[in-house]
């Protein structure tokens, strides 16, 4: 079974226990007006254009048939063949056994430190069969895996992902509805009701609360997320996350427009508040960098 993947990015210490492989894939449901990673939003392979590498050659025309128009921002329309990559493709196609013999390469270093591999994206989900039979593959050799969804999948999508991970990271972005449509795109009762059915039924899960200045980040959004995740029982982790620029030219090279581009990081100071808020309702929380 073939599946897409943007990278692996070895030696993570951020995406669960212990040193792990993060694998990145290709594909989400949602369309957050802060992603670093636009590339791989939706469900097709994107390409990125880098115009300072194009030396306006021609290859990509000659491949297209001439379909291409040459213009002074570049080719209407990308193509695969670049001698100078000005053009790159946003993720590559991996079998089920290649990704899983990739990722046991590193299986010393897990069994070291405590780590393991991560499914993470976009959002793994999306390729909930591929990512099912790698996960597979992993654990009959004994390797701890987790999964980083944003959760707003059908519960039967959500399921077999969850079932066969050992750690479910979660991210909630917003609590009020209205808010959740306009930055992300989409409503997030599924989210919540399947944060609910994940943490109900036993399976270790960690929150992630990301803040983001002038977007989710007043008192009312705040105190809600985490009386939310409050509810959903001590066995439940919490990892705030800051907020921080988008790599500069992202957008652009993918011919979109950056809504959040004026948007402040997310302060140290701010993050500590928060921290307090969530330890003074008995939540266990970190910051994340």
């Amino acid at each position: 079974m073939d599946g897409f993947i943007s990278q692996i990015q070895r030696y993570s210490t951020k995406d669960g226990p212990g040193v792990r492989s993060t694998v990145v894939a290709v594909g989400c449901p949602l369309n957050c007006l802060w992603c670093a990673y636009p590339e791989l939003s939706g469900d097709a392979a994107k390409f990125l254009y880098h115009p300072r590498r194009c030396v306006a050659c021609g290859a990509c025309v000659a491949q297209a048939g001439g379909a291409l128009a040459n213009s002074e921002n570049g080719f209407e329309e990308s193509s695969v063949l670049c001698f100078y990559d000005a053009y790159e493709m946003a993720g590559e196609p991996i079998s089920d056994k290649e990704l899983a013999s990739a990722l046991l390469q590193d299986k010393v270093h897990y069994d070291r430190s405590g780590g393991g591999v991560t499914f993470s994206g976009g959002d793994p989900v999306q390729q909930t069969e591929f990512f099912f039979e790698v996960a597979t593959r992993l654990k009959d050799s004994d390797v701890h895996v987790a999964l980083d969804t944003s959760g707003h999948f059908p519960w039967e999508k959500l399921v077999p992902l969850v079932t066969v991970c050992d750690l479910i990271l979660f991210d909630i972005k917003f609590l009020n509805r209205t808010l959740h449509r306009r930055y992300t795109g989409v409503d997030n009762q599924l989210i919540l009701e399947n944060a609910m059915k994940i943490a109900y039924s036993g399976k270790p899960m960690v929150v992630r609360m990301i803040l983001v200045p002038g977007v989710n980040d007043s008192f009312t959004e705040i105190s809600g997320r985490l009386a939310f995740v409050k509810s959903l029982g001590g066995l439940v982790r919490l990892d705030i996350i800051k907020y921080k620029k988008l790599e500069a030219g992202k957008y652009a090279s993918l011919d979109m427009i950056e809504l959040m581009g004026g948007t402040d990081e997310c302060s140290d100071e701010f993050a500590e508040r928060v921290l307090e808020m969530a330890k003074s309702i008995g939540l266990n929380a970190t910051i994340v960098s």
